[in-house]
């Protein structure tokens, strides 16, 4: 906090390294906090309670009717205000069960965010995460709220306003860094989330990423695999099951540098998502963007749900080139992963667990 009470915070995008989609699936997954794009949200006190819209997610001034319907039709209805809305209520609600007692300040609230729109590389929770960061500090109550409920609030923010999500990208936001996540449903029944084990980020080979200008919506992509898994399908509880079993593996081979048994890794975690839910629910675009990278022989898998893709490139520097070059033919972006460091403080360790 500075002299004038302002507090900010920002939240980065994240990579689901290996096993996801299995965290909605009492599964397994590694992920990373992913410095090239971020959140951030400002809390400033004030005399009344004030949600500042933003100027460009936000719209409510535009200059024309044909101005209105393109925003609507390339970014949708929603901007960050309800994210923020979501996440004070939440909060509010999670102190008063736990008699947690609020001081009556009041602020205003502001968001800005750099992450590219539907690439499955968790914006909304990014602004969500940076928000409660917020209202812990307002409130002074860091040591009071674990860090690893957090998550947890950020995703029942979300489902307050009907968005369909598991946990580890709220994990890898609120932890920062590398984070090995152990959703087993003994754990999520007995704790109410997973186990989280941070891993040092100097263990990740240089990764890439790859993501279109224009991306499909990352957002129908669990649609029936869920009910399935819901109705007890063989094949789909099988094959959650190994993507869950390929973080365990991967954690290993993380920790023992091995790369061969990273790129196999990466590519089954791939292989077994298309096989679930299938290519035309992951869309054309985004296999494009997976197999541009698999004819150079680099391993390639979604970050998340689509829209942007991980990438490594075992040989080095000369495979990366010819990527750079086809990616740049096919009209997609490819830059170097930022792996951001744990971004918890001395406050926040001591809520852990042991």
């Amino acid at each position: 906090m500075d002299r004038t009470g302002v507090i900010e915070h920002k939240a980065y995008a994240r990579v689901g390294l290996l096993g996801n989609p299995s965290d909605v699936y009492y599964g397994r997954t590694i992920s990373f906090s992913l410095g090239n794009f971020w959140a951030a949200v400002k809390l400033e006190p004030s005399d009344d309670l004030f949600i500042k819209p933003h100027p460009k997610h936000d719209l409510v001034q535009l200059s024309s009717l044909d101005h209105l319907v393109n925003r609507l039709q390339s970014e949708g209805y929603y901007g960050g205000v309800r994210l923020l809305m979501a996440i004070c209520k939440v909060f509010y609600n999670y102190c008063k069960e736990n008699k947690i007692d609020l001081h009556k300040g009041n602020f205003t609230l502001s968001y800005d965010t750099n992450i590219p729109r539907q690439t499955g590389l968790s914006g909304s929770s990014a602004i969500v995460c940076a928000a409660l960061n917020c209202l812990i500090d307002f409130y002074n109550v860091r040591q009071l709220i674990k860090a690893e409920v957090r998550p947890t609030l950020v995703l029942n923010a979300e489902k307050e306003l009907g968005i369909v999500a598991g946990l580890q990208d709220r994990v890898a936001q609120v932890y920062g860094g590398l984070v090995y996540m152990d959703f087993a449903k003994e754990h999520m029944d007995k704790l109410g989330h997973g186990i989280y084990m941070p891993m040092d980020i100097n263990l990740i080979p240089p990764l890439h990423l790859i993501y279109a200008e224009n991306p499909s919506d990352s957002g129908k992509v669990h649609s029936t695999v869920r009910q399935r898994w819901l109705d007890g399908d063989k094949f789909i509880i099988k094959s959650m099951s190994e993507v869950a079993d390929l973080a365990l593996q991967g954690r290993t081979a993380i920790l023992e540098k091995n790369h061969p048994k990273l790129v196999d890794l990466m590519n089954r975690n791939f292989d077994l998502r298309r096989s679930m839910f299938g290519d035309e629910c992951l869309g054309a675009l985004n296999l494009e963007m997976v197999e541009v990278a698999r004819r150079f022989g680099a391993a390639s898998k979604f970050t998340g749900s689509g829209g942007a893709v991980v990438v490594f490139c075992p040989d080095g520097p000369p495979q990366v080139k010819l990527l750079e070059d086809a990616c740049k033919k096919a009209g997609f972006v490819i830059e170097p992963v930022k792996v951001v460091p744990s971004c918890l403080n001395a406050d926040d360790l001591k809520t852990l667990s042991e």
